[in-house]
């Protein structure tokens, strides 16, 4: 099921989404104030393109200082945005029977959009 919905997902939308994240975070790399806000777009594309069978942990050292700096940073700027994204598609997507997995898995990636420093994926 994990590689089926995968492909669907990819197909109707996920693959673009996914790509436009890593490369939005490939550009925030290029400035050395930017590599960490960077490495968590990337993370958060690699998350969207293949996010059935996916989990997102918090990572052993989470909830240090600089990271819960860095997560308000982020929320402020862009997580806020990305998580009502999230949201929106996931209660469009529920409307359906169909739709409701996919939901799920956007409702999954709220989270990781609003504080991605400190959490991994598995």
């Amino acid at each position: 099921m994990n590689f089926l919905g995968n492909v669907i997902w990819l197909i109707f939308g996920g693959l673009l989404t996914g790509l436009a994240y890593i490369i939005c975070g490939l550009l925030t790399c290029l400035t050395i104030i930017g590599i960490p806000f960077g490495m968590q777009a990337i993370k958060i594309g690699v998350a969207t393109l293949t996010p059935f069978g996916t989990e997102i942990m918090a990572a052993e050292d989470a909830g240090k200082p600089l990271q819960i700096i860095f997560n308000m940073i982020w929320l402020v700027l862009f997580g806020w945005e990305i998580a009502v994204a999230h949201l929106v598609h996931g209660l469009i997507l529920g409307i359906t029977i169909i739709g409701i997995p996919f939901a799920k898995q956007h409702f999954k990636l709220i989270p990781l959009a609003l504080f991605p420093f400190g959490q991994v994926l598995k």
